[in-house]
C-alpha cells in the first residue's frame, strides 16, 4: 500500500506543478503496441505510461486491439514484461515512475488469473516501487478489487463515489471517455460551454485524489497543451515523441510580458507629404520579421509605435548567391544598392569596392551616425561603412571604421578590443550625457558591459536620443542607421521571451525617432529588417495576459519577405513589394538625389 500512496503523491505533485516552468508532463502512450517499435519507442520518448491491450488465448496473453489481430510472438511477456525487466536492470528509466496500463479485452477473471501467474515470474517488476501495474478494460466488480495482490491496481472509469476506502486504495487512476463531454477535434479552441464541462469533470475526478486521464482525445499540439493546462495528469497520445518534445519545450516557448511599453502616436502632419526631406533615420531590426513584430505587439496590449505607420511595404531579402541572406549581404544591399554574396561587406562578388550611402551623403555635407546593440564591427553596421570581402575580417573592418566618414557611433563594447585603444579621430566618451554635450567632430561610445545576470536590453532609445542631440547640433542634414541587433540572436537561440524584450526595446527607439520626426518636420523615418530569423510562428497565446507561445522551424535565417515601414515626407515612396537593395535608391530619391541603378 505504501508504494501506491507514494506513486499517487508523485502524480499529484505533477498535477500541482503543471503551470511551473520546470514541469515534466506525464504522457500516456495510447495503444502502445501499435507503434512500429512497441515499448522501446515510448520509453525513449520519455513517457510515464504505456497501454497494452491483452487477450487470453489458452494460457497465453496476447497483445492486440482486436482478436483477429492476434499474432504469434506478440504476447505480453515478449512485448512488455521482458523489455521492462531489461530496461530497469540497465537503469534506463531514469528513476521515473512508470505506469503499465493493461487493458483487458477478454473475460476479466480468467484473464487476470493468468496475468497474476505471469507477473509472479517477474518478482523484480512486481516488487519495484518504480512500476505501477494498472488494470483497465474488462475488470471484476469493485468489491473484488481487494482480492488481488497489492501490486495489482485498477483504472476507475466513473465519477460515482466509491463504496469504501479499501476499494479506493486499489484504484490508481481515473479514466473517462472525452467524447462523452465534448466533440472538440483539437483545432482552434474548446467552446466556452465545453470548456466549462470538461474543467468541472477534471476537477470532480481529482476529488478522488487520484491521477486522471481522458481517452478518445484529439491528438494535436493544441489539444496536448489544453489538457495539460486544464490539469489532466496523463496526456493521451499516439505520438509520444512529438507530444513529449512539444510539452517539454513549452515553458521555454511561452512568454508573458509583464511590463507594457509606452506607444508613441505620431501626429502625421508631414507623413506622405511631398515636402523636402532633410534627415534620414533608418532603423533595422536584425531578424525582425512580421511574426516577431506580431508577437511583440500582441505581448504589449496589442500595440506598438511601429504599428502606427501607414506607409508599409515588403522587401525581398535574397542575396546574389543564396536564397537565404545573411546580415552582411543584406546590409550591403541596403547600404550600396547592389545585391552581393553572403558574407560580403561593402564589396561585390569580385571584391570590388562599392560606394555606400554614408560615403555618398558625406560628399553632400551630411553628418552620419550608426547606433547598434551589436559590436560596431558586426555585419549589419559594418555594411554601412566598411569594404571587406568577408564579414570575419575584423581587423580590416575596424581599420575601415577609423577611416570612415562617420561622425558618431554607439555600439556594444567589444569582448576584445580590435582597436587597441586607438580610435583615430573618434573621441571615445564615457556616457550618453557626454554624447549629448559633446562638440567633437567625431565621437564614439560603448554601452557598458553587462553582468551576466542582467538580461535587460541595452538603452537603444536613450542612445538614439543622445545621438540625435549630437547630430542636430552640427546644423547639417544627417543620415543615422540604428540597429536592434539582438532580436536576431534570440531568434537563433529560439528564445521567444528575448525576441519580445528586444523587440520592445527596438520599438521604444522607433518611438523616439517618430517623436523627433514630428518635432523636426523634415525627417524621414524608415524601419525594416535585414531578414527573418528562426522561422517563428505564434500558434497560440493569450492576448488578455500578454502571453505568447512561439514555435520555431529553424535556428537560422529564412527567406521570407520582411516588412518596411516609412513615416514623414516622401514616406509613400516606400510602399510596395521590392528587392532590399532598392532601399538605397529610394532614400536617395527621397533626398532628391539621382543615382544610376
Amino acid at each position: 500500500m505504501i508504494r501506491k500512496y507514494l506513486l499517487a503523491l508523485v502524480f499529484l505533485s505533477c498535477t500541482v506543478a503543471l503551470a511551473q516552468p520546470s514541469q515534466e508532463y506525464a504522457i500516456h502512450s495510447h495503444n502502445d503496441y501499435e507503434q512500429n517499435v512497441p515499448f522501446w519507442k515510448a520509453i525513449s520518448a520519455g513517457v510515464s505510461s504505456l497501454e497494452a491491450d491483452i487477450f487470453l488465448v489458452g494460457d497465453s496473453l496476447f497483445v492486440a486491439h482486436y482478436s483477429k489481430e492476434i499474432q504469434s510472438g506478440r504476447d505480453l511477456e515478449t512485448l512488455y514484461l521482458k523489455p521492462l525487466l531489461q530496461a530497469m536492470d540497465l537503469d534506463l528509466l531514469s528513476d521515473k515512475p512508470l505506469q503499465l496500463l493493461v487493458d483487458v479485452k477478454s473475460e476479466a477473471k480468467a484473464t487476470l488469473e493468468v496475468l497474476v501467474n505471469t507477473l509472479e515470474k517477474y518478482p523484480f517488476l512486481i516488487s519495484s516501487e518504480q512500476l505501477a501495474i494498472v488494470i483497465s478494460g474488462n475488470r471484476p466488480r469493485l468489491e473484488e478489487y481487494k482480492n488481488y495482490p497489492e501490486y495489482i491496481t485498477f483504472d476507475y472509469q466513473s465519477l460515482d463515489s466509491v463504496p469504501s476506502q479499501d476499494i479506493l486504495d486499489k484504484i490508481a487512476l481515473i479514466s473517462l471517455n472525452f467524447r462523452k463531454f465534448s466533440d472538440w477535434n483539437g483545432k482552434g479552441r474548446l467552446t466556452a460551454e465545453d470548456f466549462d464541462v470538461v474543467s468541472k469533470t477534471i476537477q470532480k475526478a481529482h476529488d478522488f485524489k487520484k491521477p486522471f486521464r481522458f481517452w478518445g482525445t484529439p491528438d494535436s499540439k493544441t489539444a496536448w497543451k489544453a489538457f495539460a493546462k486544464m490539469g489532466v495528469d496523463y496526456i493521451n497520445t499516439d505520438n509520444p515523441f512529438e507530444c513529449n518534445r512539444y510539452l517539454k519545450s513549452l515553458p521555454q516557448r511561452e512568454y508573458q510580458n509583464l511590463k507594457i511599453s509606452e506607444v508613441y502616436r505620431p501626429n502625421f502632419k508631414t507623413d506622405g507629404k511631398s515636402s523636402k526631406v532633410k534627415n534620414i533615420i533608418l532603423l533595422i531590426g536584425d531578424g525582425n520579421g512580421l511574426t516577431q513584430i506580431s508577437a511583440t505587439a500582441l505581448a504589449n496590449n496589442g500595440e506598438l509605435s511601429l504599428a502606427q505607420f501607414k506607409n508599409i511595404g515588403l522587401l525581398k531579402t535574397q542575396s546574389s548567391d543564396d536564397f537565404t541572406t545573411d546580415s552582411a549581404g543584406s546590409a550591403t544591399a541596403m547600404a550600396t544598392g547592389k545585391k552581393v554574396p553572403n558574407r560580403a561587406i561593402g564589396v561585390d562578388e569580385t571584391g570590388k569596392r562599392l560606394e555606400n550611402i554614408i560615403e555618398v551623403l558625406s560628399k553632400k555635407k551630411y553628418t552620419t551616425g550608426i547606433v547598434t546593440t551589436d559590436e560596431i564591427t558586426g555585419a549589419t553596421p559594418s555594411g554601412f561603412y566598411a569594404h571587406q570581402k568577408d564579414r570575419s575580417m575584423s581587423d580590416g573592418i575596424s581599420s575601415d571604421l577609423l577611416k570612415s566618414q562617420l561622425s558618431i557611433f554607439i555600439a556594444k563594447k567589444p569582448e576584445e578590443s580590435l582597436f587597441k585603444s586607438n580610435f583615430g579621430e573618434f573621441s571615445m566618451l564615457e556616457s550618453l550625457e557626454a554624447i549629448e554635450d559633446s562638440k567633437k567632430d567625431k565621437a564614439g561610445y560603448f554601452f557598458p558591459k553587462k553582468d551576466l545576470s542582467d538580461e535587460k536590453p541595452e538603452n537603444l532609445s536613450g542612445a538614439l536620443k543622445s545621438t540625435l542631440h549630437f547630430l542636430t547640433k552640427k546644423d547639417q542634414p544627417f543620415f543615422l542607421m540604428v540597429e536592434g541587433a539582438k532580436i536576431d540572436s534570440n531568434g537563433h537561440a529560439n528564445n521567444i521571451g528575448g525576441i519580445i524584450q528586444e523587440g520592445l526595446a527596438f520599438d521604444m527607439a522607433i518611438g523616439e525617432a517618430l517623436r523627433f520626426a514630428d518635432s523636426d518636420g523634415n525627417t524621414l523615418v524608415i524601419v525594416t529588417a535585414d531578414h527573418e530569423t528562426g522561422g517563428l510562428t505564434i500558434p497560440q497565446g493569450d492576448a488578455t495576459l500578454n502571453q505568447i507561445e512561439g514555435n520555431f522551424t529553424t535556428d537560422d535565417h529564412t527567406g521570407v519577405m520582411v516588412p518596411v515601414f516609412a513615416y514623414g515626407p516622401k514616406s509613400d515612396e516606400f510602399r510596395g513589394v521590392y528587392e532590399n537593395n532598392l532601399i538605397f535608391f529610394k532614400i536617395l530619391s527621397a533626398l532628391d538625389m539621382k543615382v544610376d541603378k
